[in-house]
């Protein structure tokens, strides 16, 4: 065998290693016992030693010092720049550190849940502390001696290729116009509420039908419950969750056409990459397109409501709304709301920027986690208008600071931009789509997706995946034209 296959094959055995890893923090999510908790701490250390052996390996170092890049064709060429990448990353941050952000952000998920449940920020806040320390120790290994920011680093791991700068500049020129139409909604008359109650088990039915129709292949997939909406998994084993309420029966439906869309995404990579660095979504940014384009652009078009419309009268008789019409104003209400992941598409962004801001500050030290809550607190009545009332409406109401996830939020708002691009790029190659939507037909819009972002995996850096796709780079333009577009129209101002 040569060095790049004796490379391959140690590379296979650790993504498999990883799913196991991926598959513990499922369990964790849906139907591990709460009394476990402790003891899972310890195996997703234990899992995370072996891991982090296994990135550092110096065979690595010895197989890619063999290899000639130049005599490898595009795959491998991609395959060599994914492994040096996590390689030169993985040396950086010594074994022990590595587990012990393992075992404290595991732990610290519970005391997260806990405190959120009793709205108790002070509970919480010794257990941030312990994660922000050790995510700063962890950046600077990074970004030690490479002239570059502890975040910039953080950021490298979800987004590779984009720096703060780079986002505040795009963020910068989002968000006053993001607060202009807003405020201008605001002003206008709004779209009735959706009343009444909505049985759940109803809704988990309905809901798998929609993922069915967005593509989502149930032979390697599968649909669960839990506190947080979330999709993991890749290749032949992807699962997604979701969440109901009986009084809002759009948080499932929506939630799972957007967790769906992350999981088609794993779901469409060309099944040639499985089990290689090419075998999973290329960057949180790309991954996030796929599921807010999922959500927004396909599954709240006029055309596309619709269709769920006939199918919410099908299961639920009538439900108080007269029309097609009406449900799509309904669907697509601007409405006060703390939550991040229950808000609409013209507010969404205005609160992943607060979490950038702050995140930020956290990291470079600016801010500390004992006035993390008044500043979140500050900064929503600024943006929002109003005060936020208890703290699992505001600081606690994210999973991701708990588990380490620093430098993950602002990929969200960089997938609505890539949504945009790639929503615009769509339209044009599929004229008639409007038509298939109304029949609750996706096919044209995922199939067009799955052809031109999601069978590539990792085969290309970021940006080039959606560059390739729109034929020319991303910028938040196509995003602001169609929000304003939708909300002129949908507000009549």
């Amino acid at each position: 065998m040569t060095a790049y296959d004796d490379l391959m094959a140690f590379q296979r055995d650790t993504e498999a290693l990883a799913q196991v890893a991926g598959r513990l923090g499922w369990d964790q999510e849906t139907v591990m016992p709460r009394g476990a908790a402790p003891q899972r701490a310890e195996e997703m250390a234990a899992m995370e030693s072996v891991l982090h052996a296994r990135r550092i390996d110096p065979r690595i170092a010895d197989w890619l010092a063999q290899i000639e890049p130049a005599a490898l064709d595009a795959v491998g060429q991609a395959n060599l720049r994914h492994i040096k990448r996590d390689f030169d990353r993985a040396t950086r941050v010594p074994a022990d550190l590595a587990a012990r952000i393992a075992r404290v952000t595991s732990a610290a998920q519970g005391t997260w849940a806990e405190a959120r449940a009793a709205d108790d920020f002070a509970a919480f806040a010794p257990t941030l502390k312990e994660v922000i320390a050790l995510k700063r120790e962890e950046g600077a290994a990074l970004a030690e001696g490479r002239g570059i920011g502890i975040y910039d680093a953080m950021l490298e791991d979800y987004e590779p290729g984009t720096t703060a700068a780079d986002l505040e500049a795009m963020f910068g020129a989002l968000r006053p116009k993001l607060s202009e139409l807003r405020a201008a909604v605001r002003e206008a008359e709004a779209p009735p509420v959706l009343e009444g109650a909505f049985d759940e088990a109803a809704q988990m039915t309905l809901t798998a039908k929609l993922a069915r129709r967005f593509g989502y292949d149930l032979a390697t997939g599968r649909i669960d419950k839990a506190v947080h909406p979330f999709s993991s998994g890749s290749g032949l084993d992807v699962r997604i969750t979701t969440r109901t309420n009986a009084l809002d029966p759009f948080n499932c439906f929506y939630s799972t056409v957007h967790e769906v869309g992350h999981a088609a995404y794993e779901q469409g990579i060309d099944s040639a990459y499985l089990l290689t660095p090419l075998g999973r979504g290329v960057s949180m940014g790309v991954h996030e397109s796929q599921s807010r384009i999922y959500e927004n652009q396909i599954g709240r078009s006029r055309a596309f409501t619709g269709w769920l419309f006939g199918e919410m009268t099908a299961v639920y008789g009538d439900f108080g709304v007269p029309d097609a019409g009406t449900f799509y104003r309904i669907v697509n209400r601007v409405s006060d709301g703390f939550i991040r992941t229950e808000a609409d598409e013209l507010q969404y962004n205005l609160h992943v920027l607060l979490r950038f801001d702050l995140e930020r500050a956290l990291m470079s030290g600016d801010l500390q986690v004992d006035g993390l809550q008044a500043a979140w607190n500050d900064r929503f009545e600024a943006d929002f208008g109003y005060p936020v009332d208890r703290p699992s409406n505001g600081v606690l109401q994210d999973v991701h600071w708990s588990v380490g996830l620093l430098g993950y939020f602002p990929t969200y708002s960089l997938g609505n931009v890539y949504a945009g691009c790639l929503h615009e790029a769509l339209r044009e190659a599929v004229p008639d789509l409007d038509e298939a939507l109304a029949r609750g037909d996706t096919s044209a819009a995922t199939g067009w997706l799955r052809e031109n972002v999601q069978k590539h995996g990792g085969l290309y850096e970021p940006r080039k995946v959606i560059t390739r796709a729109c034929g020319k780079p991303p910028t938040e333009a196509p995003l602001l034209t169609y929000l304003e577009n939708k909300f002129t129209e949908l507000y009549g101002i």
